[in-house]
This record gives C-alpha cells, structure tokens and sequence, in this order.
C-alpha cells in the first residue's frame, strides 16, 4: 500500500484519474458531497491516495452528474433536475475561492449560482447578475467557463466584485504582497515606539490625505485616521488596475471593524478596544488573505472569459448587451441599507454616497419614512416592472431568468417578493417556468430586527418568451 503521506493529487489530477471533469469534482466539494481534503503551503487542495480512491467509489456509486445545458429548447427537463436537488444546502462551505474577500450583509450562498449556471447555460455562454453585489455570481460563472456581466448601483460592491473577479499577473502577486509586509513592517514599528516611550499611541508621521467630513471624527479615533490615511495612499499608488482594486477592497474590508460603528448590521456607535498599529495590522492580515484567494482564483479561471461590471442604476436602462442567462437576489424592499451601513468606507473611498442613497432600491429608509411619499410595495412593484421590461431586451428568446427572493413586511403587512416579481415578470412577457423552496441558514442573512429575519426564500425561475434587443 503507497504511503498516504508521500504523494498528494491536485484536483485537477484527482478529476482526470478519475475521470469526470474538473468542474464536476469542485461542484461535489462545494455541495459537500464529498469532504474537503487538507490544503499545501500555497493554499492549494491536496488530496491523499485514501481520499481519491474514497472519490472513485462515489463517483461509481453516486448519482449522475450529467450537466443540462442549453436547456432553452427542453425545459421540462431541466426543471425536473432542478426541483428534485435539496437547495438548503445545510452543511455546504461557502467561503471558498474569493467569496469571504470582503464582509457583505444579505448576500447568496455561491452553490444557488453555481448549480443554476451548470444547469441552464453552457461553457462560453454569458451569464449576468444584475444586482450583483458582492460578485458571488460573476464568481461562480467564470469558474464554470462563462463569461460574466455584472451590474450594481452601489460603488462599493462593484469595486469588491472586481477583486472578486480579478486576474493577477506573478508581478502583481508580489506587490500585493510587499504591501502587505509593509503595513505589518510599520504596525510592528509603531508598536515599539510606543513601548519604548512610555506614552499612549503614538501617530504616523505621514500627512497623507483623508477624507474632509466631520463624519470621520464622529467614527474614528484620531490615530486610526492616520493609519487608514497612510494604507489607503498606499493602496491608490499601486500601478495596475487589478492591484488598486484587491488591495482598496481590503482596505474596505477593515474598516467597520476599526471605527466606532457597532458593525455591518448596527448603525450605532460604540467604544472599541483599539491601540496604535491596530489598522495597520489588520489590513496587513486582510490583503494578504486576499492575495491568497485571488492567486488561487486565478489559476482556476481560464483567460479566454472574461467579466464585465457596470456601475450603474439598472432603473437607468443599461446597454449591457445580449446575455444567456440570468441568476440575481434582488434587494428586498424595506430590508436593508447599504448607503447608511457603508457610509464610512465609501466615504474613505471617495465614493458618491448621495448618489447611491438616492437610487437604492430597497432601502430600509425610503420604506420607514414617515414621508406620505414613502416607497410601499407598489413602488417595487412598478420597480420591478421597469426592469424586467429592460431584461426581456436583453436576455436572448427562450432563455431563463432566475430570482432568488424572500418575503418582507411594509408596514406591518408581509409580502411575498416572490409574487410581486413573477406579477411584473408575466406583465412584461415572461413565464414562470418552476418556484423552487428553500430554508435559510440562520447565519447567512442579516436583516433590520424590527423586521424579523428572514428563514425562507424562494427561487423563481423565469422563461423569456420575448426578443433581444441584439
């Protein structure tokens, strides 16, 4: 019997030993049918004899893997696999690849996506999300061989999908990484200044920008402002596009964590225990993560897709193109608000925060006002109207559109969000095709308390049964 301990496999030659495809493998592991195996130095998976030959008898033994693409001329088909998967996916892992780059709230799991683009599109075909968020989809569909759209009102998420999405060169790798040293490098100095004198923390000597708004004092303490100034003019000199993007949704990424904001779901202030370096030291430990993920995204997607993200109010009738597939969460109504929770790091980033607080749809604010004007379910309603009006334009004849949606609760009255978009949907020329059940999580969304969260979601899928636009 070979030492197990000798030879590891990749999971490349894992899927060619045993003889399905690459994508099929990552798609048992992301569903949790079979168990992760231990990660090498690089990060990379490495799979012991044991193991793969424990994966050759389940995929003897499991249950076809046979992907449906294309399944725009059978559907009946296509649905019936769909309907019969257990969407719950309780025990799968989620956090793999690039998806925990950066904290944010209400998101999807990636195996919705993931299974949805397997079964109703083909390689090479475009998929888009047209809430996308944190990029969970635009991910998901480049390591399956598409190409990806994404659109997004809010600034902030489309920077983090593009360092989701991001392809680096080993030169970018190693400044990415230099930087990461760096800012560790100047916490570990701070640190011992600090010590050596006897005195509170002391700041930076760098007079490097920072934003011009009372709300920086508000929510930071002083030498964390000199901190974020220092990493954030660090982070704006690198010199390719790629490394500007993963190193400022790093950046992004510490920034509730070090100010006086409760946290991504509470807009109260409290006092935190934070000392000199503190900033420096998390967004050292925060890039270099992100590095890692990035790296291994990028030996994954092959360079002939590509993805494309559009900061835009979809509201606005972006040209995005002819798409094959459509897979989204939209914002529920009265659940949630991104401008307001966010506010600090687009403030950092130079991002038009008024501009998005203006256009969100959705926002808890708009429906809480105690404005006459305030947005009810109609306002989604005719919302939702004016969207997929644009989508059956652009979303190729035949082909789906797939929503994953809960319920909210306006004005003391629930809604199912599920119903408000098909109603929009068939208005505008589409079918539903399948409504497809499934419990949440307790963990994997954070909504307003006052509101309740949400424990049940639907999928709702959706035919085009109209003309593109080309």
């Amino acid at each position: 019997m070979q030492d197990i301990d000798a030879k590891s496999y990749s999971t490349a030659k894992v899927a060619t030993r045993i003889g399905v495809h690459r994508d099929t493998l990552l798609r048992w592991l992301r569903g949790g049918k079979i168990p992760e195996p231990r990660r090498d130095r690089h990060g990379w998976r490495a799979f012991t004899e044991n193991e793969v030959q424990r994966i050759e008898q389940f995929a003897k033994l499991g249950p076809s893997e046979v992907t449906i693409s294309g399944t725009s001329h059978r559907p009946a088909v296509g649905m019936k696999r769909l309907e019969a998967l257990d969407w719950d996916f309780a025990d799968a892992k989620t956090g793999y690849l690039t998806h925990s780059l950066h904290p944010y709230p209400a998101k999807f799991i990636p195996q919705i996506p993931n299974t949805l683009i397997q079964e109703l599109s083909s390689v090479g075909e475009r998929v888009a999300d047209i809430f996308c968020g944190s990029g969970t989809t635009l991910v998901e569909a480049l390591t399956l061989k598409r190409n990806a759209v994404g659109i997004d009102a809010s600034p902030l998420a489309c920077l983090i999908s593009r360092a989701k999405t991001a392809v680096l060169a080993q030169e970018e790798r190693e400044l990415l990484v230099s930087l990461a040293s760096r800012a560790e490098e100047s916490a570990q100095s701070l640190v011992a200044e600090g010590q050596a004198r006897l005195f509170p923390p002391v700041a930076l000597s760098s007079q490097a920008p920072r934003p011009d708004s009372h709300a920086i004092s508000f929510w930071f303490e002083p030498f964390i402002v000199q901190e974020l100034a220092d990493i954030l003019s660090w982070c704006k000199a690198l010199p390719t596009e790629s490394t500007r993007n993963v190193a400022l949704t790093a950046f992004s990424s510490i920034i509730v964590a070090v100010s006086k904001q409760d946290s991504d779901t509470r807009y109260v202030r409290r006092r935190k225990d934070l000392h000199s370096g503190d900033a420096l030291r998390r967004f050292s430990r925060a890039l270099a993560d992100a590095v890692q993920a990035v790296w291994e995204f990028t030996e994954l997607v092959e360079s002939r897709f590509s993805c494309s993200v559009y900061n835009a109010d979809v509201l606005s009738a972006p040209d995005i193109g002819p798409v094959d597939l459509v897979v989204c969460s939209p914002p529920y109504p009265n659940a949630y608000s991104y401008h307001l929770y966010h506010m600090t790091r687009m403030l950092w980033l130079g991002m038009n925060q008024p501009w998005f607080k203006k256009v969100e749809i959705g926002s808890h604010r708009k429906y809480s006002s105690k404005s006459p004007k305030r947005a009810s379910i109609e306002t989604f309603r005719k919302e939702m109207s004016q969207i997929l009006g644009w989508l059956r334009r652009h979303l190729r004849a035949g082909r789906f559109a797939c929503f994953v949606a809960g319920s909210s609760t306006i004005n003391g009255r629930k809604y199912s969000n599920t119903d408000v978009i098909s109603g929009a949907a068939q208005a505008q020329g589409f079918r539903e095709i399948s409504r497809i059940d499934r419990s949440m999580q307790d963990t994997k969304k954070a909504f307003n308390p006052a509101i309740g969260k949400i424990k049940q979601e639907q999928i709702l899928i959706l035919q085009n049964g109209g003309q593109t636009s080309s």
